[in-house]
């Protein structure tokens, strides 16, 4: 009696299913009976081969969509954004800063503007108090150049201004110098013209940092990415009431949280610290943005 040779998982599964073995020729070792070939018990299909091409095809959808292409803007942002995540290495500082000394100071200078139909913001201190807080740093009012680092001797600080199918960046000039009343003024006239799509290119070309502030839509703290070729952007949160401890006791202030993101390459983490540090003490102490 010739001796049936059969795996164990194919032994069971013939014994369930009632096959006649002695009509089933064995394709395993020495003529074994393995379970592909038992009939139903093929091997399954090899999985399909993946190509580039998969992550580049757009995905197929079945879901109700519009498509449409995508606005020289667009375009541009998604450029831009892209090669700043791919060839920068950002680092992330954030500190929080106590508001209500900024709060007070911002309304007794408004009290004295309203007759001339002025009115200061809080994004406008900050713009300021950024550029103080780059002069105070020098290490950080810089640029990555290849094999060279360019360090600039004025802060020319280009705001985020949302606009429909994007943003955009107008840049406020030599912000260190210039009034806060100046700055509000132009940053107004500057968000307009770009809102209306008349920003001359000299408007929104430049920069040593940018400005990104989504308080105003509820946002808390955010990490912003670094408009290249710019070494640094502050991403700037809500104010909001909070409990802070303090010698022992607490007390509701007005707080702030505002984070740096900065190119690493260009700048130590201990430099960005110091830049953050004087970025607080200038808006806790605000005086000083009327130097």
């Amino acid at each position: 009696m010739i001796e049936l040779k059969i795996s164990p998982l194919a032994a069971r599964i013939a014994g369930a299913a009632g096959f006649d073995l002695s009509q089933i020729k064995g394709t395993g070792s020495q003529g074994k009976i393995i379970r592909v070939d038992l009939p139903g018990h093929d091997a399954p299909p090899a999985p399909a081969r993946v190509t580039s091409d998969d992550f580049t095809r757009p995905p197929t959808t079945d879901i109700p969509h519009d498509r449409s292409k995508l606005s020289s803007m667009r375009r541009t942002i998604a450029r831009r954004l892209t090669q700043s995540k791919q060839q920068i290495p950002h680092i992330y500082l954030t500190v929080d800063v106590e508001l209500d000394p900024l709060l007070a100071l911002r309304a007794e200078i408004n009290a004295e503007l309203a007759a001339r139909g002025l009115k200061i913001s809080v994004n406008d201190m900050i713009i300021r108090a950024q550029a103080l807080a780059l002069m105070a740093c020098p290490e950080v009012n810089v640029r990555f150049d290849g094999d060279d680092l360019i360090r600039f001797h004025r802060a020319d600080i280009a705001v985020a201004v949302s606009i429909a199918g994007g943003l955009i960046t107008p840049v406020i000039t030599a912000a260190d110098i210039k009034s806060l009343s100046a700055i509000s003024a132009e940053m107004k006239d500057l968000a307009a013209r770009a809102r209306d799509g008349t920003l001359r290119p000299e408007d929104y070309q430049g920069g040593t940092a940018s400005l990104s502030n989504l308080g105003m839509f509820g946002i808390k703290q955010f990490e912003a990415v670094i408009n290249p070729p710019q070494a640094m952007i502050l991403a700037v949160g809500q104010g909001e009431q909070r409990v802070i401890p303090r010698d022992g006791q607490t007390r509701i202030a007005t707080m702030m949280s505002i984070t740096g993101s900065f190119d690493h390459r260009a700048v130590d983490g201990a430099d960005a610290a110091r830049m953050m540090g004087a970025l607080r003490s200038i808006i806790e102490q605000p005086l000083q943005l009327l130097s």
